[in-house]
């Protein structure tokens, strides 16, 4: 069971870097999608919803060409920098990053759309710039909604399968996560050592989607 302790980590790694750059841009994107009003909105909305409805492979695929050595931008980090990303736990961390960038930027674009505009102009009137308006106002009242978004976003992470596949294969104790050594272990016939992975990732994956229910909770209906 020492592989699947490994493959443990290294998913709970890729999941939580993948998490952090999500915080970062999927922040940042989805409030300047809820206040910015500008041509082709729709489209671009659409565009970056797409990985969440996009079948896994297929964005792998695209993902391959993109940061491959012979794409645009594997290409450049590999001759300015001697970076190849494909098959490295980082190409991991990109696919989920990827795959997993919709749950938080939705959320998050649906918390901000919630803020009150009055309370932000009132912030406006007393003197508050707009660095200060968005960390004192606008991401408090939006917490609940990004943090769900951030816990689905990493419970997502955890089951990423397809598109780390295609960009990161499935090296033992480099890249090969939870869900690919679940693959490999019933490909091998390697029942228990199956079962033990699946269960680890059951449980994971329920414990953060209890978490975010209790985060964003449903209406209870009034009693007539």
């Amino acid at each position: 069971m020492g592989d699947a302790w490994i493959a443990l980590a290294l998913t709970l790694k890729v999941a939580a870097w993948a998490t952090a750059l999500n915080l970062v841009l999927g922040i940042a994107i989805a409030h300047a999608m809820a206040r910015w009003a500008f041509p082709g909105r729709d489209v671009v909305d659409a565009l970056l919803t797409l990985p969440m409805v996009m079948p896994p492979t297929v964005l792998g695929y695209y993902l391959l060409v993109l940061i491959g050595s012979r794409g645009p931008l594997g290409a450049w980090l590999l001759q300015h920098f001697g970076i190849r990303l494909v098959f490295t736990w980082q190409a991991a961390v990109i696919a989920a990053m990827v795959v997993s960038f919709p749950l938080v930027f939705k959320s998050a674009r649906a918390a901000f759309e919630t803020v009150d505009p009055q309370l932000e102009e009132a912030a406006r009137v007393l003197g508050l710039g707009e660095p200060a308006l968005f960390f004192r106002v606008s991401l408090p009242l939006a917490w609940r909604g990004i943090l769900a978004g951030l816990l689905l976003s990493f419970a997502r992470a955890l089951g990423e399968f397809g598109a780390t596949l295609m960009v990161a294969g499935s090296i033992p104790g480099k890249t090969q996560t939870l869900s690919i050594a679940v693959y490999e272990a019933v490909q091998a016939g390697q029942d228990d050592a199956a079962g033990f992975l699946v269960a680890v990732t059951s449980i994971a994956c329920m414990a953060v989607l209890l978490a975010a229910g209790r985060l964003v909770p449903g209406r209870v209906a009034p009693r007539s």
